[in-house]
């Protein structure tokens, strides 16, 4: 792991990990030589790790856009959201946030876009980052007092780090991402959990949903890894479904606390799994 200053998400993710860090970080090899991160998200796991070399991906095209400009673009970045901070309104959020049902989106520059996405993430409704069929920005707005949208500190930061070249950012299906890897890496999937119940089904960070095919799908990734000898972590929703499908690897109860659901009465401790393969020493 590299010995840097501590990082915190920049983004507040659906599903974010930052509270059971405790709980996932013991289950992480010590001695990968590559941490994988294919559903990368607010990235709470990555950056508390914060390894020397990586490759971290989403399907998100906004949200890896972010942690681009974070990397390359960290004081204009920075600039533009100090623009945002003044001007910040109920008004100006919905102007902001109508932004992507215009032509002029299309001429936003990826810096100016990263601004976009980071602002209404900080002053969205209990930070709900959510897009319509279309792929739009449809959370309203937050009424927070003191929304810090600025984050010079971290943003500076985590910039430091993503500058490594030996981190890698990509975008697009996981399931690329695992190509050629070798024993020696070590994965860690956080993919939009599978629901347990009609009501929670929550996969609007993306305009595209997972469904129980897709959750199918990746367990046999899942035993492809397990067949080269790659060890890996999964988070899931703790449900008939996502146990049967991984009877027969390590599954571990955690409990959760979710403060992100537009139902108040819908949030509070559920449990989730964490579900694990390690080669065996020979």
């Amino acid at each position: 792991m590299a010995d840097t200053i501590s990082i915190s998400p920049i983004l507040k993710w659906v599903g974010g990990k930052r509270q059971l860090l405790s709980n996932i970080i013991p289950l992480i090899s010590k001695d990968f030589s590559t941490y994988v991160e294919p559903f990368v998200g607010g990235g709470a796991v990555f950056f508390a790790l914060q390894p020397k070399k990586a490759i971290i991906n989403d399907y998100n095209v906004e949200l890896i856009n972010v942690y681009k400009v974070v990397r390359d673009f960290p004081e204009e970045l920075i600039s533009i959201l100090e623009e945002h901070s003044k001007k910040n309104t109920k008004e100006y959020f919905y102007h902001v946030r109508a932004l992507d049902r215009t032509l002029e989106y299309a001429k936003m520059d990826p810096i100016q876009k990263a601004a976009r996405i980071i602002y209404l993430n900080k002053t969205c409704y209990n930070g709900l980052y959510r897009v319509n069929l279309a792929g739009q920005f449809n959370s309203p707005y937050g009424r927070y007092k003191n929304p810090n949208i600025i984050n010079a500190v971290t943003i500076r930061a985590m910039s430091k780090y993503l500058q490594n070249p030996n981190i890698i950012i990509k975008q697009g299906d996981y399931k690329e991402v695992l190509k050629g890897l070798h024993k020696g890496a070590f994965v860690y999937f956080d993919p939009p959990y599978m629901p347990i119940s009609s009501s929670s089904s929550f996969t609007g960070y993306t305009q595209n949903g997972f469904s129980y095919s897709q959750q199918t799908i990746l367990k046999n990734v899942c035993d492809q890894l397990k067949e080269k000898g790659i060890p890996f972590l999964q988070s899931n929703s703790d449900c008939p479904q996502i146990r049967e499908l991984y009877k027969g690897y390590d599954i571990r109860t955690v409990q959760a606390k979710r403060t992100i659901n537009s139902n108040a009465n819908k949030r509070g401790e559920i449990s989730e799994v964490l579900i694990s393969y390690v080669p065996k020493s020979k």
